[in-house]
């Protein structure tokens, strides 16, 4: 009997599921999602730089402030000065004789749009020292501008136009000086000084008369010392108004004045130069004294003028003074 034969059971084999490749459809999904966590990580450090960079910038900013460059050159603690500071500075400078630096120094003071009137009458007086009246002039115009009323300033003006041989303009400046003096009183001009400046004034005019009462009237001031000069302009107005008495006690008085000035002279320059003005002022005495016809009073301002050339060790005043006491005794 044949037998059946039953069919063998398939094994069932379970596969499992190959991965699925992400196709460009999906790649482009997965990237276009919103990550807000990233976008507070870029805000976040925005704002950590931007204080870095602000923090840099004020400490430059402080820096500058504090260390001024100006020109890739540090500025100088002198260039940080006041204006007052620099008007105080151009003062005392001009004092000391440093006329280039007292300029400098004052110039800054007038850059300033509130310059003080000093300012350029101090400017001025350093230009005039330095020789340069137009532009002292300039600052005393400026000065006068500022203040019509400034005595220094017109008197200031009137020495300058004394050194430019503008008498007449000199003299108007005096005036001037005069009359801002009287209105407003000030320590530094004396009216003895001013007086004998219009008396000079006056003398190179050949105002003869103006010139002896303007010296007559600053000897009568009690303000200052009395200058020998002032006596010795005086006789040659007296002189040349033909008043040859009046010259003659002028040269005396002059003569006087010049032996107390030698007494408290401390340097032989300034004696040497003392006697040779007395030397001179006996000499003109002297002439003064022949045209009255006092032949022994010229004999005797001969004599001593002799012997302070004598004195002086100037042999030409020697010779010419030994000359004229041989002619007077020959008379």
């Amino acid at each position: 009997m044949k037998q059946k034969k039953t069919p063998a059971k398939k094994t069932q084999t379970t596969r499992r599921a190959a991965p699925v490749k992400a196709t460009p459809k999906n790649t482009a999904r997965s990237d276009a999602r919103f990550n807000p966590w990233s976008l507070s990580i870029y805000l976040y450090w925005f704002i950590i730089l931007f204080f870095i960079a602000a923090t840099f910038y004020i400490l430059g900013r402080s820096h500058s402030i504090l260390h001024p460059v100006a020109n890739n050159v540090t500025v100088t603690e002198e260039a940080l000065l006041k204006t007052n500071d620099y008007f105080d500075s151009g003062r005392e400078k001009l004092i000391a004789g440093d006329v280039n630096g007292a300029i400098a120094d004052l110039s800054v003071v007038i850059d300033d749009d509130n310059a003080p009137v000093d300012a350029y009458i101090l400017r001025g007086e350093g230009y005039m020292q330095m020789s340069d009246y137009q532009a002292a002039l300039a600052d005393f115009n400026r000065a006068i501008e500022m203040d019509p009323s400034n005595a220094v300033a017109y008197y200031d003006r009137a020495l300058l136009n004394t050194r430019l041989e503008d008498y007449n303009a000199a003299l108007n400046d005096i005036n001037n000086a005069l009359a801002a003096r009287a209105s407003a009183p000030n320590e530094i001009l004396r009216l003895r000084d001013l007086y004998a400046r219009r008396g000079q004034l006056n003398l190179w005019l050949k105002n003869w008369n103006g010139a002896i009462a303007d010296y007559t009237n600053s000897l009568a001031r009690p303000d200052g010392n009395v200058t020998p000069t002032v006596y010795a302009e005086r006789a040659e107005a007296y002189t040349a108004l033909g008043q040859y008495g009046d010259a003659i006690n002028d040269y005396a008085s002059a003569i006087r004045v010049i032996s107390e000035q030698i007494q408290g002279a401390t340097a032989a320059s300034d004696r040497e130069d003392l006697s040779s003005r007395a030397m001179m002022y006996f000499e003109k005495s002297a002439a003064l004294n022949l045209k009255l016809g006092n032949v022994a009073s010229a004999r005797n301002d001969l004599d001593s003028a002799y012997t302070i050339a004598a004195a002086l060790n100037d042999e030409d005043s020697m010779m010419r003074l030994k000359q004229l006491i041989a002619e007077l005794q020959a008379q």
